[in-house]
């Protein structure tokens, strides 16, 4: 193998540009030449790629975002859009194709990979966590911690006003990220999409805390979940308390990446050449219980990986 493409797709996440820096100097130190391919499956479409080299990623590891851009392409998502991407990686003689990106940049790898004769392997990074196979993604870590910092700000004034707050995160469809905030916060509820939610539970849970001394409450809640303006105003509407909504957003997927986030991206970058390398296609990185491995992509792709409820339990428990 001469020569790998590596692509960043989706939304970002702290750590990808750690990440394709990892493929480009492990390609090189094996004397195999990377193409980015830039704004993501577009790029592979329009055939706009660039060379890289040890010296082009220097300096990005820290850096949030991606050097190689990202954006959502709906002709990936047609026979015509993934062909004329698969023709492209042909006549530029990539040997192999390193997707990093999160579930819908996954299934479009899988995608190509059945009208592509190019081995391709995916590296999972996405704030959400939701990859089925691996244990984190590249990226998560980093949205915990940036969240969990301004949560912290938050109950500071929660305190201060004896007030309640809802804080929303992001999750559209699932709930890893809000569950990992509100236990390390210290939240009195979290609140998920895989899990149903009583609103009365809830209210009586913060009147009963307020009897017993507890004046302010944190609630954590994804996005998916429903309208969270709507839930800050039943609770104040039950309760009788002061209730604010806080709506996080995209500060969650910027920043510099944590030294978990670099050290994970920097580990499913080697692997992803190691394995492309050996002759391996259709795969994903992945990390389980601190040991690197891989899984299959079309197993990754069509599996869902179930959410930890007993971390709920928990939180509720330590929550008194």
């Amino acid at each position: 193998m001469e020569r790998i493409g590596v692509v960043t797709s989706g939304g970002d996440a702290p750590g990808m540009n750690a990440a394709i820096r990892a493929v480009v100097r492990i390609a090189d130190s094996r004397g195999v030449e990377v193409v980015g391919f830039e704004r993501g499956y577009e790029g592979l479409i329009a055939n706009s790629c660039r060379q890289l080299g040890p010296r082009s990623v220097s300096g990005i590891i820290h850096l949030g975002g991606t050097i190689l851009h990202t954006a959502r392409c709906e002709r990936f998502k047609t026979d015509e859009g993934l062909l004329e991407a698969a023709e492209n990686l042909r006549n530029d003689d990539v040997g192999g194709l390193v997707v990093i990106g999160g579930d819908g940049s996954l299934a479009g790898a899988l995608d190509l990979s059945r009208v592509c004769e190019t081995p391709i392997v995916g590296v999972p990074a996405s704030i959400d966590n939701d990859i089925y196979g691996t244990d984190e993604t590249i990226g998560f870590d980093t949205a915990v911690n940036t969240a969990v910092s301004e949560v912290d700000k938050i109950r500071d004034t929660a305190i201060s006003h004896e007030r309640v707050f809802v804080v929303e995160v992001m999750g559209r469809e699932r709930g890893f990220l809000a569950l990992a905030i509100g236990l390390t916060v210290g939240a009195e509820s979290i609140l998920v999409p895989e899990v149903p939610f009583d609103i009365d539970v809830i209210s009586n849970d913060i009147m009963e805390n307020h009897r017993k001394g507890k004046k302010s409450a944190i609630i954590v809640a994804a996005e998916g979940v429903g309208d969270n303006r709507r839930l800050t105003e039943m609770i104040a509407e039950k309760t009788g308390f002061e209730v604010r909504l806080s709506i996080l957003g995209y500060v969650q997927r910027g920043g510099n990446p944590t030294a978990r986030s670099r050290l994970l991206a920097s580990l499913f970058g080697e692997k992803a050449v190691r394995l492309l390398m050996d002759g391996r296609r259709s795969e994903v990185v992945s990390i389980q219980r601190n040991q690197i491995f891989s899984s299959d992509l079309e197993e990754c792709c069509r599996s869902v990986k179930p959410l930890d409820e007993s971390l709920l339990k928990l939180a509720n428990e330590l929550a008194v």
